[in-house]
């Protein structure tokens, strides 16, 4: 079985890409092995901080030959009566270097022609090979490439070696300006000399006993052990974030975990400064109690085995302490005067230039917020202090060194003042949903504070005519509608987004020019959102067209229309009625005369009519309750009932009859009918 190892050496390469350039690698790689037409078996790729590389397993010697046609003038114009080549015939035999007797007939749907088939010799895959590496290397997706010394070679970091082998021979090539040999190198600190590969096979093996581990999802492995190992011995969850995880498995070759603590007086320090600092400065692991209480230990990733380890995790905790110390110094500058007094830094700094200052946000928050409390049962004062509170942090200079704790410093330093429970929570809640899945505001007070924040930014940023175009959107407006449906869908809040919309905008006063328009435009874009958000949950188009058809005010009750539709789909019924409302709906609004829904039983004359009406009437009872309770699931169940009669109408009655009278009263009836659906969708638009 054939073997093909591929590395390519170089200068520490950069760690938050080094899996992203693995991958990339691998799929270049397989990409042009199949467009090349060589059979192989298996890929297997490596990644370290100083090598890309890839063992190929089982590949084909040379690629399989083929065939090829090539087909010259027609028939009719290659031979003449007497069967012989004509001169375009003979010029096509000679310039392929044939005879009459090697022409073939081709066949198409256009006519006979004169052919050749030729055999096309497949190459050798090791004359391939360099140039596949070579162009796989240079289609990476690698935003800025350097060059090294006099070398007019780019990558990402500079190349120092390259191997490239058939088993137990090496290539003869040149890539990225390196001749390639068999030579690799092992770990910098403990073995970095060059080493020898006999055959292709022991590369990981190879490297293994160079103190390397080649393998970064093994590397990974290793370290995912390691930090449970040191995490167990004390009681404490690690936190591992995917991205951290990722990083420091790419700053090492040969991960060795251990355990490191710091002074226990930093724990009154926010302990999200106190992790942000150590994951982002210092790559280090977190650990935690069961209830998600940051404990005094960290643990770090070393690339050396060390004789001594106590030295390395002694300057470990010497490096980290004045990290922690300067989120202290901030946190406790910051108590030095209540959270409140901040205000006075946001009444000058500015919003946005045509909106006014922060300050003058947080007041038109507070007014939002309140009457958004009042809606919901919550307490409209603790509302308003929330919002006069909510961005004071931003003036904070815990918050000026770590800005990712907006709404999380104010929070401990509102809980520090002494302010209400709710009032403090509701800080940092007012950033939530931060992201896509995201969990929502606890408490009401966080919830009417997220709402009208996000609320009161459409509103002003739509205002001033800054509407976001195509991928470009610096306010996050598309977030910030999608967590607004989000809130008041998922918390069961029965508000409108219109009263929500026209609060706001009483908010900025003479701010904006055209408040009319404003709210056209932000119901718009809020209502457009809907698409994006059922989609992701794999929900049809044509279901949110559906409901998106009634212009539904109330979030809540677009998405109880939403799953009301989606459950009749499931129905029986379903397929015949959607194309029957179709059917009403284009009747309805072609007809010529005015329709009205008042239908005379006495005017009835077909015995499916007569069904229809009854079958109408009863719907129309039965469903009254349970339009009072907003139950759409039990009334499109209900109105399933109207397929057969529905269907018997459109196979025995003829509506657009010549008698006025009877046509009116029949259109009557298709309008009672459309009536009776259109209380939850328009399940006309269903495509079945």
């Amino acid at each position: 079985m054939t073997t093909i190892l591929f590395e390519l050496g170089t200068e520490e390469l950069p760690p938050k890409n080094l899996k992203t350039l693995r991958d990339a690698l691998t799929d270049n790689v397989k990409a042009a092995l199949e467009s090349q037409n060589i059979a192989y078996e298996a890929i297997k790729p490596f990644a370290a901080p100083r090598r890309l590389a890839l063992q190929i397993v089982g590949i084909s010697d040379k690629q399989p030959d083929r065939t090829e046609q090539k087909r010259g003038p027609a028939i009719k114009a290659a031979f003449d009566s007497d069967g012989n080549l004509t001169k375009a015939g003979l010029g096509f035999a000679s310039g392929l270097g044939i005879t009459k007797d090697d022409i073939i007939t081709i066949s198409t749907d256009k006519g006979d022609y004169i052919g050749y088939e030729l055999t096309v010799q497949g190459k050798p895959v090791i004359e391939l090979l360099p140039v596949i590496f070579q162009k796989a290397l240079d289609d990476l997706p690698i935003a800025k490439r350097m060059r090294s010394g006099a070398s007019k070679e780019e990558f990402v970091r500079p190349v120092q070696w390259v191997v490239l082998m058939v088993d137990s021979t090496v290539i003869d090539a040149t890539i990225q300006g390196h001749k390639a040999g068999n030579a690799t190198r092992g770990h910098r600190f403990h073995a970095p000399d060059f080493v020898s590969i006999a055959h292709a096979d022991d590369y990981e093996a190879v490297l293994q006993n160079a103190k390397v581990i080649a393998d970064f999802d093994k590397r990974q492995a290793l370290i995912k052990e390691q930090v449970a190992k040191l995490s167990d011995e004390v009681g404490a969850i690690a936190i591992v974030p995917d991205e951290l995880l990722d990083e420091v498995t790419a700053l090492v070759d040969l991960p060795v975990a251990l355990r490191a603590s710091f002074e226990e007086r930093f724990l009154a320090v926010p302990q999200e400064a106190l992790i942000s600092t150590m994951q982002a400065d210092q790559k280090y692991f977190c650990l935690t109690d069961k209830d998600g209480k940051l404990l005094p230990y960290f643990v770090f990733i070393s690339n050396i085995e060390s004789k001594d380890p106590s030295q390395v995790i002694f300057g470990n905790e010497k490096v980290v302490r004045p990290r922690l110390s300067d989120a202290e110094f901030f946190f406790l500058q910051d108590q030095k005067q209540p959270l409140f007094a901040l205000t006075e830094n946001l009444k000058n700094r500015i919003f946005q230039d045509k909106l006014g200052t922060i300050w003058e946000k947080s007041e038109r928050i507070a007014s939002l917020a309140a009457y958004i409390a009042g809606q919901i049962g919550a307490d409209s004062e603790h509302a308003i202090r929330a919002a006069h509170l909510s961005k004071c942090d931003l003036a904070s200079t815990l918050v000026g060194e770590f800005p990712e704790l907006q709404g999380v410093a104010g929070t401990y330093y509102a809980r520090l003042n002494g302010e209400a429970k709710g009032v403090a929570d509701a800080i940092e809640e007012q950033y939530l949903p931060k992201f896509a899945g995201d969990k929502l505001p606890a408490t009401d007070i966080g919830t009417a504070l997220a709402l009208a924040d996000r609320i009161d930014t459409l509103v002003g940023i739509f205002g001033i005519g800054e509407i976001p175009t195509g991928s470009k959107d610096p306010f996050s407006l598309r977030r910030a509608s999608i967590g607004v449906l989000r809130i008041l869908i998922e918390k069961r809040l029965n508000l409108g987004l219109s009263e929500l919309i026209q609060h706001a905008l009483s908010g900025y006063g003479d701010k904006l020019s055209d408040a009319a328009k404003t709210f056209d435009e932000v119901m718009e874009f809020i209502n457009a959102r809907y698409r994006a958000m059922y989609s992701e949950q794999g929900v049809a188009v044509d279901t949110i067209q559906a409901v998106q058809a009634m212009d539904i005010d109330v979030p809540m009750d677009f998405d109880d229309r939403i799953r009301a539709v989606q459950v009749f789909r499931s129905l029986p019924q379903a397929g015949v009625l959607a194309e029957n409302n179709k059917r009403v709906a284009n009747i309805l609004a072609k007809a010529d005369v005015a329709v009205s829904d008042e239908v005379d039983e006495a005017v009835l004359v077909e015995v499916a009519e007569k069904a229809l009406f009854d079958a109408v009437k009863s719907a129309q009872a039965a469903v009254l309750p349970l339009q009072a309770a907003a139950d759409y699931q039990a009334i499109l169940t209900t109105l399933a009932s109207l397929s057969e009669p529905l269907t018997a109408f459109f196979d025995d009655v003829m509506v657009n009859s010549d008698d006025a009278k009877l046509k009116a009263n029949r259109l009557a009836l298709l309008q009672q009918v459309r009536n009776l659906f259109m209380l939850v969708a328009d399940i006309s638009l269903l495509q079945g």
